[in-house]
């Protein structure tokens, strides 16, 4: 570990007034949940063209659904590591001013944290096809597959973005606007490559934020990171908040 790089982490968000993280995949694997692009990611054990596009959904709805019940039953039993602790309690306190994820699980908003920016939507929600109604599919009649709207019994879905999908353009437009006022983004466990995601830290460095990397390995953010941490997400977090205590 390098010791002086969690100790500039640290004072760079202690000298922060707009600390904004950036997360990917990684943030959640710390928790127990399979990343999609690791050697035991979910891609690895299923094709994603059967079961995350629009065109799968609609040639087999029941199929898809059955995947996405399953995926969330492995939720209930996760929970937000001390990281997300870490952050949680920095968002309290004022520090951290806005969240940016690429993760759908659900975990910061559980964690506390209500200033989230879900760029790939959210697991745990459902939305229909037909009038756009959207609700938690805690609340929706699961007994029989496809699921559809109570308000007018249209299709639901899942609420996430799946491949070949646009982002929505007032949550990216949202993102953007977070990274250009940021003075300091703290980027956890993301490969940057899937975009337009991938621009966010760039825009934040392009306005004059510096760049703290959390990561098991370099990606490619570290070219333009001004701070690298080569750790897991639950053991950088709570390092750089023991330092924090002490500049």
């Amino acid at each position: 570990m390098d010791v002086d790089a969690v100790r500039t982490a640290a004072k760079y968000i202690k000298d922060s007034r707009n600390l904004v993280v950036f997360t990917g995949a990684g943030m959640s694997a710390d928790s127990g949940i399979p990343t999609f692009r690791g050697a035991d990611g979910l891609w690895s054990k299923f094709r994603p063209e059967e079961l995350a596009t629009l065109d799968a959904f609609l040639k087999d709805p029941v199929l898809v659904w059955k995947w996405y019940l399953w995926r969330i039953s492995k939720l209930k039993g996760v929970k937000p590591h001390r990281g997300y602790k870490v952050l949680s309690r920095w968002y309290r306190e004022g520090i951290l001013k806005h969240v940016i994820t690429q993760n759908v699980d659900g975990l910061f908003i559980r964690s506390g944290i209500e200033e989230v920016v879900e760029l790939h939507g959210n697991i745990l929600r459902a939305k229909c096809m037909s009038c756009r109604y959207k609700t938690s599919i805690d609340s929706l009649d699961k007994s029989s597959l496809p699921i559809l709207c109570p308000r007018c019994y249209g299709l639901m879905r899942p609420d996430v973005v799946w491949f070949g999908e646009p982002l929505d353009e007032s949550i990216v437009e949202a993102a953007y606007r977070y990274a250009r006022e940021s003075d300091v983004m703290l980027v956890i466990g993301t490969s940057g490559v899937v975009y337009p995601a991938a621009y966010i830290p760039f825009i934040a460095k392009e306005s004059g934020a510096k760049i703290i990397e959390v990561n098991i390995e370099e990606s490619a953010i570290t070219s333009i990171s001004d701070v690298f941490i080569g750790l897991k997400a639950a053991d950088a977090l709570p390092l750089i908040d023991k330092y924090l205590k002490k500049v």
